[in-house]
């Protein structure tokens, strides 16, 4: 009896379980990395695997920053179609992320209503010290040069197309690229 009672408590929980993984995914694609939350938790970027992703490398302090809004509303847009932004802060352009994690997230909130997943800040420039994250998205053969850069990465978790960061959020050749890999 207590067996049943446990699975009928399990049953009338399922709705609010965290959600399934895209499944799994190759060792050389962009969902087999591992990465931290802008509030230090360990993140599996596997979590976003069957999605289309939007990577952009973010600074709190840019002449880009109001792009935050655009970034949003495009995550609000397209969500439930099986799309993310990704936002990754970083302080290699102009220092212009010089905030701790609580400064970045509380910024991103108050100002933009930011709600889709950031993570902690990462280098983007090639190097030594530079992400796994940017490395292997500079296997596009294209790397940030500013702040605001944007990957779409496809649901395989293959980097499909990058955008300089005077690419707004609403342009439409961005827009284009994403509804192209939500179509695959």
């Amino acid at each position: 009896m207590r067996t049943l009672g446990a699975l009928a408590a399990l049953a009338l929980l399922a709705p609010f379980a965290a959600p399934v993984t895209g499944g799994p995914v190759s060792a050389d694609s962009f969902y087999a990395l591992k990465t931290t939350t802008l509030q230090g938790q360990p993140a599996e970027l596997s979590q976003y695997a069957g999605k289309v992703a939007l990577v952009v490398n973010v600074a709190s302090q840019c002449g880009l920053t109001p792009q935050y809004e655009g970034l949003q509303k495009l995550y609000d847009e397209l969500k439930d179609q099986g799309f993310v932004v990704l936002g990754f802060p970083s302080n290699d352009f102009g220092g212009q992320e010089p905030g701790t994690a609580e400064e970045i997230e509380g910024f991103c909130k108050k100002n933009y209503g930011v709600t889709f997943p950031m993570f902690s800040k990462l280098v983007t420039k090639q190097g030594p010290e530079q992400s796994p994250i940017y490395s292997r998205l500079g296997q596009t053969g294209s790397l940030p040069t500013w702040n605001f850069a944007k990957y779409v990465v496809d649901k395989d978790g293959n980097g499909i197309q990058f955008f300089n960061s005077k690419i707004a959020p609403d342009a439409p050749e961005l827009r284009q690229a994403i509804e192209a890999a939500l179509a695959r």
